[in-house]
Order: structure tokens, then sequence, then C-alpha cells
């Protein structure tokens, strides 16, 4: 990966945007954004959204949701232990020892989510997932009123920030989920930017998919394109404890993944394979036999209907402090999908026959 693209991409998942708190991540991508796109604005919501003038008439819109999972400090005891609320869905047996950022006014306070020891747990509670309100996050307060002077009630806190590379073009850092989207999104409007194409190019750093894929459905709504492409994170299936007869052979750094099945317009997916063929990228496959789960389904029944489709990238450990994606896929995933744009005009028909 580019230098310039690898440090976009390290400062996207290093700054902090859990749901509805997605303003700082927002500013990387405007700043990013602002100097390919024709004009880049910014909804009531909080979608971004970067546009670039195409030849015709069609109307292309790509998104990744820049929220991630986190959490709101909810009550602080007088021992100074603040208990939270989560944002999204997260397993909470990874929690007890993590490290913390919480971002307070005044600035960033670190903070170590405690547990009761296993030394003086009871036998019954060794085997049961703690519960979010029997966990605690400790920042050294000697008791209330000294954590309230660094920390307030309805603070956002994420896992610790920082990405490290590992072998093989792996990188494992929180909320790759879906900072990859953003990077997506964002990276195809330079890889155009010396280019005319027919379409007009929507590229959309949406809002609050983690609870309810908001941001795209408000954004979708008010682009109302033609053409829209979701780019996302999908459960890898290439470490101990998958089942492949469920979810199918999804590996790293084995290629972008297309998604297939009834959130999907036959011609869209059709079209992405071809694009992936034309740059001779290797792609895998999603089956997705209902909904995804994702943006496309938001933006798929947005208005009168939209044809849409999903690119991915296969993802290790997702939802947790340290998630594992390639940067060779994420790489493709951009270049797939600027193709896919390349590839379309005003004559191409959508509609399933």
């Amino acid at each position: 990966m580019e230098t310039g693209f690898k440090k976009f991409f390290t400062t996207l998942v290093e700054t902090p945007s859990p749901s509805g708190y997605e303003q700082k991540a927002q500013k990387v991508y405007r700043d990013f954004v602002s100097k390919y796109a024709d004009d880049v604005k910014t909804d009531v919501h909080g979608n971004v959204i970067a546009f670039k003038k195409g030849t015709g008439k069609l109307k292309v819109m790509v998104s990744g949701h820049v929220d991630e999972i986190g959490f709101m400090i909810n009550y602080i005891d007088n021992d100074g232990y603040l208990y939270v609320k989560i944002i999204g869905g997260l397993d909470t047996s990874l929690l007890p020892g993590l490290r913390v950022n919480i971002y307070n006014k005044k600035g960033i306070v670190r903070g170590v989510f405690g547990k009761i020891p296993i030394h003086i747990m009871s036998p019954e509670s060794k085997n049961q997932m703690p519960k979010i309100y029997d966990l605690w996050i400790d920042i050294g307060a000697k008791d209330k009123k000294d954590a309230e002077k660094r920390v307030s009630v309805g603070d956002v806190v994420t896992f610790s920030p920082g990405l490290e590379d590992l072998s093989n073009d792996l990188v494992t850092t929180k909320a790759t989920d879906n900072k990859v989207g953003v990077f997506v999104a964002a990276t195809i409007l330079h890889h155009l930017s010396k280019e005319k194409v027919a379409a007009n190019v929507y590229s959309v750093s949406s809002v609050q998919e983690e609870v309810g894929l908001r941001g795209a459905r408000t954004s979708s709504y008010g682009i109302d394109p033609d053409v829209g492409i979701a780019i996302d994170v999908t459960v890898a299936s290439d470490h101990p404890g998958t089942d492949k007869k469920r979810l199918g052979d999804i590996c790293v750094g084995k290629g972008p993944v297309l998604a297939v099945g009834p959130n999907i317009n036959p011609k869209v997916f059709e079209l992405l394979n071809k694009a992936a063929k034309n740059k001779k990228i290797k792609v895998q496959l999603d089956i997705e036999a209902r909904i995804t789960g994702t943006d496309a389904n938001a933006i798929q029944v947005s208005r009168s209907g939209v044809a849409t489709g999903l690119i991915s990238v296969a993802n290790r450990y997702m939802h947790s402090p340290n998630e594992i994606i390639s940067l060779k896929d994420l790489s493709e995933a951009s270049i797939l999908l600027t193709e896919f744009i390349r590839i379309l005009d005003d004559s191409t028909d959508f509609i399933p026959k």
C-alpha cells in the first residue's frame, strides 16, 4: 500500500468515532476527499458526501460507514469507578484488562476495564460471560470527586487505538469495521481524480450503521442514486473455531469479497465481477441468502429501489480490540470499485431480466 494511503488509513482507525460521535473521523475523511471532489458537504445527520461530477446522468453512490463500536459512561460510583453502556454489539468477555481511551472535553483519559479476579470468583460465575454492568473502568481516581475532575457521565470510550503491522501484509487494529469502507470510498476519488467518467459519483462516509444502518438510509434518500455500492468488512472463516459449512470459505489475504443474494442486484454483481477480471483481481464470494446486515440493506430499499452491490474485506476477530485485515485486500477493493465506476454509463441497464 502506498505510504500516503497507509497514513490516511492509520489516521482513520486511530481517530475515535463511536456511533453518534463520528465528527472527528469525518474531518479526517473530509480533509482527504476535498482534494479530489468537486463538492463536499455534511448533512444534518452527520454523513459526509463527496461528489465528483460525471459526463452523464447516472448517479452512483458508494458508502462506507465511519462509526465504530464503543461505550458511554453511564455512572460514576463513590470510589471513582466508571460504569458504561455499550454502543453497538460486542463480546463482553473480551473486556476485562483492556486499556481504553475516554474522550472528555478536557482531553483523553486512559483507563482499564476491571472485574473481580478469578481467585475470588464463585464457581458458577467462572463459566459465565460477564454482563457489562459487572465490569467497570478504573482511571486511578481516589474517589468520585476526583474522577469527575477528569471525566463526565456521557463521555464516550473506545478501545485503545493503534495500528500494528503483522506479517504477509496483514495489520491489526481496532475499527477496521468499518474504516475499511471509508478508505475505499475516499480513495476511489483519488484514482478517478484525473479522469472523466460518465457516472456522477457520490462518495459517502456514513454514520450510525452499528445502531441501525441510519446514515446509509438518510444519505441514500437524499442522493436518490441509480446504483449503490456498500463497502464493509465480512467475517473471515480462516481461523480455528469457525464452521465453513455455515460461513463459507472466506480468507484474509485472498482478495475482496463480493456478496451475492437477494440484497444484491444481478447486473451490479455481474459488472463487479467484470471489473475484477479487467484488473485481474481474484475475488471471493459471500453467499447472503437473506439481507446482508450492512448499508447495502438500507440502500437497496431507498425510495423506489436502488440497484445495489456489496464489496467486503475479510476480517478476523470482528468487533474486538484487535481485528485483522489484509492491506492487499483493502487496496484491491478500491481498485475494483474504481474500475466498476469506469465501465458504467447512461445506457447501463440494471433491470433484472
